[in-house]
């Protein structure tokens, strides 16, 4: 019987480290856009996962990691007031999802809808994916994500981040099975390989680093600003959170909305991402990519996404790893940010499209101009010493137009 048990074991932790491997790329992606750590990150993707289990009852079998709602507001905090100040913001923002976990509890999960329907969340999307279109340039030609500084010669970055490009749209065209499932991994390793065959990789960092070392980690310093800016850019993935839930279900044929219920996987989803802005790590999300591969594997098992989440916490403490990761030049970062950025926003224009909703009815359309031109255009507004700008300002005038202007009468 033990042998029996420990052959189990074995497995499980293999298909765990498996689902490691196909969050990998978009996990440590994440913080090498952002400046952030990407062991910090490995170390808060199991340690939030493992608390999501906790909370749900190990019921629900979902990897949690890096959030991609959250780059924009990350970068542009980080250059503003620095990661300690930004990690406040992100921390509140977990905290925001904990608020709303307890306002489904009382009202149920339609309040949601109620609040957040798809004509504040769709065009919210949309300016968090558009807000950055002019970082993801600069970084594949070349540049720095500012454009004050050329880092690579403007022909070499091209290749290198087309290369990313085409190889992370190949994947996920004409990639089968698991190969599907990975395609950021994919184009960071074909990016990276030109970059090799270019000359542009320097290994000395690895070379430096130790073999095992204790993550980075930063604590938040509180920051009124950078609250006000970041929390209502969690608007965006708590709706998600609630699709990713009903995925999930579908895929093993259980209804979590009902049990462990969606108010437990958001309270989950929250404090998962408080503890990753408390140690100096990206905001938790679940991942998609996951519910793929326990649809292709059929392996339900929560368990499972146990042993990744150990698996990810071990290789935290690999100084050599993040080393390594750090040595993937910009261009290959801009390739695949053109895309990702892209698709963000092709997310938010869908979001508005399966509404079914005529957006030229008066109420719609100033509600999603409004969103719109205020987070692209760079609208901005003081509040005593805060500032509210960007998407944030975005997000909170999108729901504040959707609960004070008047719905639509009929046959109008």
């Amino acid at each position: 019987m033990a042998t029996t048990d420990y052959s189990f074991r074995l497995k499980d932790s293999l298909l765990g480290a498996q689902m490691l491997f196909v969050a990998f790329g978009a996990l440590v992606l994440v913080p090498l856009l952002t400046g952030l750590d990407p062991n910090v990150a490995l170390f808060t993707a199991g340690a939030g996962t493992l608390l999501f289990q906790c909370i749900t009852r190990r019921q629900v079998p979902v990897f949690l990691a890096s959030s991609f709602a959250f780059i924009a507001p990350i970068i542009y905090g980080v250059q503003t007031w620095g990661i300690p100040a930004t990690m406040s913001g992100l921390a509140a923002a977990g905290l925001f999802y904990v608020a709303l976990a307890g306002l489904i509890k009382l009202r149920g999960a339609g309040i949601l809808h109620r609040v957040l329907p798809p004509v504040v969340t769709g065009p919210v999307i949309m300016v968090i994916g558009l807000i950055l279109a002019k970082v993801a340039v600069f970084m594949a030609v070349g540049k720095s994500g500012d454009g004050s500084v050329d880092l690579f010669p403007r022909d070499v970055a091209l290749m290198v981040s087309l290369t990313a490009l085409a190889a992370t749209i190949l994947a996920s065209l004409l990639g089968r099975g698991f190969l599907r499932l990975v395609p950021i991994l994919c184009g960071i390793a074909a990016g990276y390989a030109v970059s090799l065959a270019m000359g542009i990789v320097s290994f000395d960092a690895v070379a430096a680093a130790p073999w095992l070392a204790v993550p980075a980690f930063v604590l938040p310093e509180l920051n009124w600003e950078a609250i006000l800016f970041i929390v209502p850019v969690a608007i965006a993935p708590a709706i998600e959170h609630f699709g990713d839930v009903l995925a999930i279900g579908s895929v093993t044929g259980r209804d979590y909305v009902k049990d462990p219920g969606i108010h437990r996987t958001m309270l989950g989803d929250g404090l998962a991402t408080t503890l990753a802005s408390c140690l100096g790590g990206p905001p938790n999300t679940t991942y998609s990519e996951v519910t793929g591969a326990v649809a292709l594997t059929r392996v339900f098992n929560p368990g499972v996404m146990t042993w990744a989440a150990l698996t990810a916490i071990a290789l935290a403490f690999v100084g050599k790893l993040g080393a390594l990761l750090g040595t993937i030049p910009s261009p290959v970062m801009g390739g695949i940010m053109i895309l990702l950025f892209g698709a963000i926003t092709v997310v938010g224009m869908n979001t508005l499209v399966r509404a079914g909703q005529d957006l030229m009815q008066p109420r719609n359309l100033a509600i999603v101009a409004v969103i719109l031109v205020f987070g692209i255009g760079g609208m901005s507004f003081n509040v005593g010493e805060v500032a509210l700008a960007g998407i944030g300002l975005s997000g909170i005038v999108g729901v504040a137009l959707n609960l004070v202007l008047p719905a639509q009468r009929a046959g109008k």
